[in-house]
């Protein structure tokens, strides 16, 4: 939060009503506001939380030199502006008393009800918590905000409200702090304003933190908006009076607005597009706002028929709507002056939805009748986020996680029976069957999308339809964290693995424990569980699944263990008295196994394995280069080798010599696909007018797959040579 508190001075004055900007800075003022829509009853309850949020912060100033109490009254003179209920106008006054003060939320439950004390309990951040860095500490008291948000919406008003204000007064701060604040307002609280429809917050937000980040962009791109606002003013003019009369004439009564565009929102379309301020023509836009459905459509058609449309620049949010409640026609048109013209229609009900989204009729809500769109979408989305968060355990996790799911942009797809899902804009095939269902998802294998098979990492566009193709064998796997876009997906796809990881683990470290055991001639069954009991309580372990998933992930050496075990059974851990097995792995283990890009062993191969703390046993060639440098840590070394039965595809590389003319590569690659191998990537390290030589990611079964593979690339007579990479 940016502020700063230090102890009044003697004399110090009073504040005045109101500020430079109108904001509310008297509680005269406040009540003054809240008497347009509240009772008398619930003003004198909102005097009564100022006279106490006033002692309680009395003496604090904020870096401005204000005394601290003008910051919160701020927060609540916004959240009148949006009409708001009497309990957060309370909670907006008080809402730092926890955080900063010595109130209690036993205090504030007993002077102001229970709920009141949620909602400013849910905007306190974890300060009384020693966390091991300030992200950590910022993103817990983001999860901890964001399931206050899940019970009740109110939470996140009082925070965006607050945020909104701390922006207007950054200037107080110093440049690393305002900066710090800027980054976060425009990745998170921003697109959080967005996701929740509050369109008004959202700009001001982005303009007050690009102002904040970016001041000289931020000048240069005002100036040039001022200066050619001050060019086209007449225009605008015309286009606005023309739009009128034309609706009037068809009988459609209508408000029209002219606006202009950000400073944010111009640099952001040039960044995208790659664009220069004078090549970005639809700078200006207007607003038609009518008092129907029916009169929004034949609006459309009015300003159709009034100026041309741009081909493929029309869409409809009415039928299909955002993401967050936000519902309009969108058209651009061809202007009169050689510049297109952005329209956008709506109702006035879509029009109040759209600029306050969650905020918009909160006084007409009531528990049994229905909220507005953005409510209820908001209400879905922090449902999924409440109880995706359960399987991210770290809070740094989570808040990239809700970050992946702010996407300003989404794409608006049909199941087989005309259902229709959004997504965000990059989502794939695999992020449609996630949101169909988790276990559509789990046990995925393609797509068809609009009738064509695809593969599950296809990017998806609007108006597509999407069918997810499934096997009842089919299972995540870790490449697929490589594509999956939406936070639905990837938390899905990474609790998956961590369950598979943990079972996986559990059963190799029982393999490993009893090898380990048998060498030194015991076993696990032979330990007695008194002994077994001592071992777990001076690790601080409660079950014996936990050592066996220390010993596969690497945590823990084997070897150690069983010493340290046949000890405590009393008797002496000496050298080992016969030779130990190997382990056999199908490649099935994926959850504590991985092979080595040094080397990219295959089923066939001799191979040795070597423990990594935390990842688990990692698989080499036993000629791998690196193997004189992982031969100095004897304790780590693992004997290993493949089952009969092995599973799955591995990783190969191929140094392929080809003589250098157009189409080699293609002959190349299309000789590897008919041996029934995927090309992952391929690269030419070297090249010369006469000869190249290419570097080939694949993956195959096995050596004897990667030889047939080979084979078919030396028919093709235009290869001098094909060896396997390493040697």
């Amino acid at each position: 939060m940016a502020r700063a508190k230090a102890r009044a001075q003697p004399g110090a004055a009073e504040p005045a009503p109101s500020d430079a900007r109108g904001e509310i800075t008297d509680i005269n003022a406040l009540t003054a506001r809240l008497a347009e829509y509240l009772p008398a009853e619930a003003i004198t309850r909102v005097r009564g939380a100022y006279a106490v949020g006033e002692r309680a912060h009395g003496g604090q100033r904020r870096r401005s030199g204000e005394p601290y109490i003008t910051h919160p009254l701020a927060v609540a003179g916004i959240l009148a502006g949006l009409h708001l209920d009497a309990e957060t106008i309370i909670a907006a006054i008080l809402h730092d008393t926890l955080e900063d003060t010595g109130l209690t939320r036993v205090q504030l439950e007993a002077g102001f009800g229970s709920t009141v004390a949620e909602l400013v309990d849910g905007v306190t951040k974890l300060d009384s918590i020693d966390f091991a860095s300030r992200q950590e500490a910022d993103a817990e008291s983001f999860r901890k905000m964001l399931l206050a948000m899940a019970r009740d919406l109110r939470v996140i008003l009082i925070k965006l409200a607050d945020r909104l204000h701390n922006m207007r007064t950054l200037g107080a701060m110093d440049p690393a702090s305002r900066r710090r604040i800027a980054r976060e307002t425009l990745e998170i609280y921003a697109p959080i304003a967005a996701r929740l429809g509050m369109n008004a917050f959202k700009a001001e937000l982005q303009d007050l933190g690009f102002r904040a980040l970016y001041p000289d962009r931020y000048r240069v791109i005002a100036a040039r908006i001022q200066s050619a606002l001050g060019n086209r003013r007449e225009a605008m003019a015309k286009i606005e009076n023309e739009l009128r009369a034309r609706l009037a004439a068809d009988g459609i009564e209508a408000r029209v607005i002219s606006r202009v565009k950000s400073p944010y929102s111009i640099w952001s379309k040039m960044r995208a597009e790659r664009k220069s301020f004078t090549q970005l023509m639809d700078v200006y836009g207007s607003r038609v706002v009518v008092d129907s459905v029916a009169h929004a459509y034949q609006a459309l058609g009015s300003v159709h028929a009034l100026y041309k449309p741009v081909e493929g620049r029309f869409k409809d949010f009415i039928a299909i709507p955002k993401a967050n409640g936000y519902q309009s026609l969108h058209t651009v048109l061809f202007g009169p002056f050689g510049a297109p013209i952005e329209v956008q229609i709506r109702t006035e009900d879509m029009d109040a939805v759209a600029e306050r989204g969650i905020a918009a009729h909160w006084m007409y809500k009531t528990d049994t009748g229905p909220s507005n769109s953005a409510q209820s979408r908001a209400r879905e989305w922090l449902s999924g986020l409440a109880d995706r968060q359960a399987a991210l355990p770290s809070s740094l996790e989570f808040l990239e996680n809700v970050k992946i799911d702010l996407f300003p942009e989404e794409v608006y797809l049909f199941t087989p029976r005309g259902d229709i899902l959004s997504l965000p804009k990059n989502a794939t095939a695999l992020d449609f069957a996630y949101a169909v269902h988790t276990d559509v998802g789990h046990h995925a294998v393609a797509a068809r999308i609009d009738g064509t098979l695809a593969p599950l990492r296809a990017l998806l566009a609007s108006g597509q339809t999407v069918e997810i193709v499934t096997a009842p064998s089919a299972a995540p796997n870790p490449h697929w964290l490589d594509f999956a876009a939406t936070g639905k997906a990837r938390t899905a796809i990474r609790h998956f693995l961590k369950r598979l990881q943990h079972e996986d683990a559990v059963e190799f470290g029982h393999r490993m424990l009893d090898r380990a055991l048998d060498a030194l001639g015991s076993s696990l069954d032979s330990i007695p569980a008194e002994a077994l009991e001592k071992y777990l309580h001076q690790h601080n372990q409660r079950r014996l699944e936990e050592l066996l998933s220390d010993i596969a992930l690497g945590n823990r050496m084997p070897d150690q263990v069983a010493a340290q075990l046949i000890a405590l059974h009393g008797a002496a851990a000496g050298q080992a008295v016969r030779g130990r097995e190997k382990i056999r792995i199908s490649g099935a283990e994926r959850g504590i196994l991985t092979f080595g890009n040094c080397c990219h062993p295959l089923p066939g191969d001799d191979i040795v394995g070597f423990l990594s703390p935390g990842k688990g046993i990692v698989v080499h060639r036993t000629g791998c280069p690196n193997m004189p440098e992982l031969s100095k840590h004897p304790e780590r070394r693992v004997e290993i080798e493949w089952d009969r039965d092995v599973q799955g595809d591995y990783r190969a590389q191929l140094r392929i010599e080809v003589v250098n003319r157009p189409g080699v590569l293609a002959t190349v690659a299309a000789a590897i696909a008919a041996a029934g191998s995927n090309i992952e990537n391929v690269e030419y390290t070297e090249r010369s007018p006469f000869a190249a030589t290419l570097l080939f990611t694949l993956e195959v079964k096995d050596r004897k797959h990667l030889a047939d593979v080979m084979r078919r690339v030396r028919r093709t007579g235009v290869v001098n040579g094909v060896y396997r990479y390493p040697v």
